[in-house]
């Protein structure tokens, strides 16, 4: 999984799965902007405004449920309109009248929220643990949906693809790029429309592995000092008009870095017997083998299946689960796949030109850029699918040969065309072409591609919302953050950790600016799965934030915030606020019960009275930390350490993985937190 994924981003393969930035001339423009189509949702209550191209000086008018707006359009031929505000309801028709006339269908007036981030906004339905029942129960004829393309581009554009549909089983399991639309944004959505009853409309715009400042405009990037560098790259990139063939760079690095790619392991008369084996689909961290524990590089996977007959004389379908991070897939030696979407479920076609009577072998080299990786599991078993016929199972031992580490490889082809993880390309390609849609706010859930450069965060994170709202020019509209959950292997002893200085700074732009807040996931991961599959309770917890503070529900949204502390001789009493009816240690967490459960997590009280509250850590003036004693005392924790007769300084949850249990009676985790202000681990980080 993608931990520090700056050289992932800049890798380009094969044919990448996102549309390229379309080019941009007046007379190629639709008369009506492709985010208007047929089942939209239009922001009740605010004026809406309605968009496209005409010749300049055409005047278009839009009507609605007896209400209509005019616009004239401009010298660059854009017209827009700004719909009377309009309360919610529908379904109604809307029509835009003039050169031409379109009518749009089915249209319902409510709440439109914008679902962005990186790869664990955009796991899709089909990617739950248990994706069957949620993805049948999904019909909701009010709750809409509608998913961009991935686009990059270095100047902003007019234009995205998409299309809105209603919530049905067809509709949520197969919107989007990676098995279905967002869960998360969906079980938002969801619980939304039932609270308020309400038409509810989601846009998802996201894209895994990406960096928060790709998704910031330029203007914004500009006041950041520490992107100077990189936004100056930017500016030179859009005036160059050299070709850079990224493709035969790969070639080259993998012929000068990969053993296997030097002696052509993928070549179907190797012997590969001496290899060891592994069952897949697997996180190889976690076969057993001592070399595996914490490697980061290239491991070659080799398996020979047998076809039955006939079947050679076909184009096969191949399922080969979700890849962390790339892959290069091979049959008899043909390549019939590369992809650099780490996690992301890997289906390729095989032309039977590729096939043999009877045995074939197919070779895979994954490559992993750091935290797990491998080949897992996606929405369907690692098979091949058969036309007309029984699919051959791939999910068995397979053999494996490790090529190279990390760090014995030189540094990875680097081409800014195309991809994410450069400044202002993603806001450019996927953001301003939605730009100025009625919204009623945003929900973000990003940050493990930020997570080495945490302490940086506290300013991207803040100018990214502040840019957002200054484009949409709809004031401090509510930005809601998932805070990154709990990830990797559990640290034995307490310390500084990036991913705990990332939530922290998560935390701090909930508090501090304007129609922020977050929801805590610090509870619900998964390790080694860097996608946790508890989606429900993400989203629900999201809900309860929007709910509260944007619907003003009387209700609790967040788990126990640290409020202050005070030290008594040895011990240290900690107070909270967000008590929501009281503290308890609960005994289970989301994971625990997560496949069998129906409806959201409820944690299980501890009934004994000196129940032991884990994740907190206490220190001295030497700045040593030491797991500390802890003990709920009315609606206090009251913490102490024999190694730490002197405390000055607590913390809790402050790790990638921490081990926690104290939450509220509303069921809501504690949110980390730290006394000290001591520098941490990325506070130089660039």
């Amino acid at each position: 999984m993608k931990v520090s994924p700056r050289g992932v981003g800049l890798l380009v393969l094969a044919a990448l799965p996102l549309s390229s930035a379309m080019a941009q001339t007046p007379d190629a423009k639709p008369f009506l902007s492709p985010v208007f189509t047929d089942h939209l949702v239009l922001q009740r209550d605010r004026q809406d405004p309605v968009w496209g191209w005409a010749a300049p000086g055409t005047k278009v008018t839009v009507s609605i449920n007896g209400k209509s707006a005019s616009g004239t359009a401009d010298a660059d031929g854009k017209w827009i309109a700004k719909l009377p505000a309009l309360t919610a309801g529908g379904p109604y028709d809307l029509t835009v009248t003039g050169p031409s006339t379109t009518t749009l269908h089915d249209i319902l007036i409510g709440d439109v929220w914008i679902c962005s981030g990186q790869s664990n906004m955009e796991f899709g339905m089909g990617m739950l643990a248990n994706p069957a029942p949620e993805v049948a129960a999904a019909n909701y004829p009010n709750v809409r949906i509608f998913t961009t393309a991935k686009s990059t581009a270095f100047t902003p554009q007019d234009l995205t693809t998409g299309h809105w549909e209603a919530v049905t089983p067809e509709s949520i399991a197969t919107q989007g790029t990676w098995s279905g639309f967002s869960a998360v944004g969906y079980f938002f959505g969801r619980e939304l429309n039932q609270k308020l009853n309400i038409p509810i409309g989601l846009i998802q715009t996201s894209w895994g592995g990406t960096i928060a400042e790709a998704w910031t405009s330029e203007g914004s990037v500009a006041k950041l000092p520490d992107f100077k560098d990189k936004l100056e790259i930017v500016r030179a990139q859009r005036t160059t008009t050299s070709s850079v063939n990224i493709g035969q760079q790969w070639l080259d690095w993998y012929a000068a870095n990969d053993p296997g790619a030097k002696a052509n392991w993928s070549d179907p008369a190797l012997d590969a017997s001496s290899w060891k084996t592994m069952t897949l689909p697997a996180a190889w961290e976690t076969v057993g083998d001592a070399d595996l524990t914490s490697f980061d590089g290239i491991v070659w996977f080799r398996k020979e299946f047998t076809l039955p007959a006939g079947a050679e004389a076909n184009d096969l379908k191949l399922y080969l689960g979700a890849v962390d991070d790339l892959d290069t897939t091979w049959i008899n030696g043909v390549q019939v796949g590369a992809s650099n979407d780490f996690g992301i479920e890997r289906i390729y076609t095989i032309p039977k030109s590729a096939l043999r009577a009877g045995a074939n072998v197919i070779t895979v080299r994954a490559m992993d850029t750091g935290g797990g990786g491998g080949l897992y599991n996606g929405a369907n078993p690692m098979h091949l699918e058969i036309p007309g016929g029984d699919a051959v199972s791939l999910a068995v031992p397979w053999h494996y040969k490790i090529g190279a580490a990390n760090a014995q490889m030189k540094p990875f082809p680097q081409n800014l065309n195309g991809n994410p993880n450069v400044v202002t390309v993603l806001y450019n390609g996927m953001i301003q072409p939605l730009v100025p849609y009625g919204v009623k706010g945003a929900i973000w859930y990003q940050g493990e591609s930020n997570a080495d450069r945490a302490y940086q965060y506290r300013s991207v994170l803040p100018a990214m919302i502040g840019d957002w709202r200054k484009q949409w020019g709809e004031g401090d509209f509510p930005f809601y953050i998932v805070q990154l959950a709990n990830f990797q292997a559990v640290a034995n002893q307490p310390g500084d950790h990036p991913w705990a200085e990332l939530r922290e700074a998560q935390t701090m732009t909930a508090k501090n600016i304007k129609n922020s807040g977050q929801a805590l996931a610090i509870d619900i991961g998964d390790n080694p799965d860097i996608h946790p599959k508890d989606k429900q309770d993400v989203g629900r917890r999201l809900a309860l934030t929007a709910l509260a503070k944007t619907y003003g529900q009387k209700i609790e949204y967040s788990g126990p915030e640290y409020k202050s502390y005070k030290v008594e001789g040895s011990k240290v009493r900690v107070t909270f606020d967000h008590l929501g009816g009281g503290l308890l240690v609960s005994t289970t967490t989301p994971l625990s019960d997560y496949l069998t459960r129906t409806g959201n997590f409820v944690p299980t009280a501890d009934p004994s009275p000196t129940a032991a509250v884990k994740g907190f850590a206490l220190a001295g003036a030497d700045k040593k930390w030491y797991w500390a004693d802890a003990v709920i005392d009315g609606s206090t924790v009251v913490l102490s350490s024999p190694s730490v007769p002197a405390p000055i300084a607590v913390r809790y949850a402050w790790a990638e993985n921490p081990v926690t249990n104290l939450y509220n009676k509303a069921g809501l985790p504690a949110v980390p937190f730290r006394t000290d202000d001591w520098p941490g681990l990325t506070i130089s980080a660039k």
